[in-house]
């Protein structure tokens, strides 16, 4: 029996954030996949997110291009990225790097290793560079890895996926994809979203919506974001499906470990929110059958704490509201607003059954020894 867990990083994110500054102790999705404990591609995979120029490229299980900006502001290649996942999942690539790259040219000449010479084609004006091909590719050693490494057959017996922003979003549709794969659709999947962001024109039922096979959904949502274009989707979800969903104070990036007051950049001042999201996704984790190092462990008073060190810090939080990542704001009866399926409305109005709990999105960030109760 294997478990399979996804990561998948948020737009311009990268499996390396788990060093950036940007965030003082790590960004949440790469952090978590650094503090994996089994094999990767057997048991565990991150993926970067859109808008990084493609470095994962080389070693995906499907074929990806290059985007650039049009990665950043729609989100062009997550479709890739979701079906390299699939791959991944059913243990086998759609296609090959076969040529080096000069990257991998240069490393190989530097150390020494007896290779060709590039060989160029053309002119000056228009030449070309032909670096060699790979004797093995990284497809090859990934899916033998996964052959050797995954318990009683490559299909997984389950699969996690942890996202954020439109990582979050690539969660929803990967889970989608799997439904309508006749190898995977039986296969049950659990979902950590932290704040799902899909960006403008980006709400197909595919990314807002999800099946029978999701058995248990838990999504953090950023009560303080107002970025115009940055509206977040609490997906409809099936009947069968354990869903629970958490208001949380702060901006987009505060959920992720961004601890600054305006929620871009700057020093530790606001860190709790992201201390309360990480725990939760190592706790689900590791009921979800994932080994974790370094986890934090809060404990019922640490909980309590961070929330009151939220409800202090009320009016910078307030402040945040004002910021935007791109430039202009948005809300709806002066909360964000939200996408509850394909459907707008404000932040607060996501309630009810089939939540749990059914305050859902307006439930009060003071904490009770009910508070996070279903997940704890």
């Amino acid at each position: 029996m294997t478990t399979l867990t996804v990561y998948f990083c948020g737009t311009g994110s990268t499996k390396f954030d788990a060093t950036n500054t940007t965030y003082w102790n790590g960004e949440l999705v790469s952090t978590l996949a650094n503090h994996e404990r089994g094999r990767e591609f057997a048991e565990w995979a991150v993926i970067d997110g859109p808008g990084t120029s493609n470095l994962q490229a080389d070693e995906m299980f499907y074929k990806s291009e290059e985007y650039g900006i049009s990665g950043s502001l729609f989100g062009s290649g997550w479709e890739e990225n979701v079906k390299h996942a699939l791959q991944l999942i059913k243990g086998k690539t759609s296609w090959q790097r076969l040529e080096l790259t000069k990257e991998e040219y240069d490393r190989l000449k530097a150390a020494g290793i007896p290779i060709e010479d590039v060989e160029t084609v053309g002119s000056w004006f228009w030449r070309k560079y032909n670096y060699g091909e790979r004797t093995v590719t990284q497809q090859a050693l990934q899916e033998q890895i996964i052959k050797l490494f995954r318990k009683d057959g490559i299909i997984p017996t389950c699969v996690n996926l942890v996202g954020w922003s439109r990582g979050a979003v690539s969660c929803h549709m990967l889970a989608n994809m799997m439904l309508n794969d006749p190898e995977l659709k039986q296969v049950p999947v659990n979902i950590f979203a932290v704040d799902p962001v899909p960006g403008p024109m980006n709400f197909q039922p595919e990314r807002v919506t999800l099946g029978a096979n999701v058995k248990e959904y838990v999504g953090f949502f950023a009560r303080d974001e107002r970025s115009k274009g940055f509206s977040c989707v609490v997906p409809l979800t099936h009947s069968n499906t354990r869903t629970h969903v958490y208001p949380m104070a702060g901006r987009h990036g505060t959920l992720v470990g961004n601890a600054s007051l305006k929620g871009t950049s700057g020093p530790k001042q606001l860190p709790e929110p992201g201390l309360i999201v990480r725990h939760f996704a190592e706790r689900c984790l590791t009921r979800w059958g994932v080994k974790l190092d370094k986890m934090l462990n809060l404990t019922t008073a640490d909980l309590q704490n961070h929330h009151n060190a939220i409800s202090q810090a009320d009016a910078h939080y307030v402040l945040m509201r004002q910021e935007s990542y791109t430039y202009f704001t948005e809300q709806e009866q002066g909360e964000r607003y939200v996408s509850h399926g394909s459907n707008g409305t404000a932040f607060s109005s996501v309630q009810g059954a089939p939540l749990q709990p059914t305050a859902g999105l307006g439930a009060k960030l003071t904490f009770e020894q009910s508070s996070y109760l279903d997940i704890r």
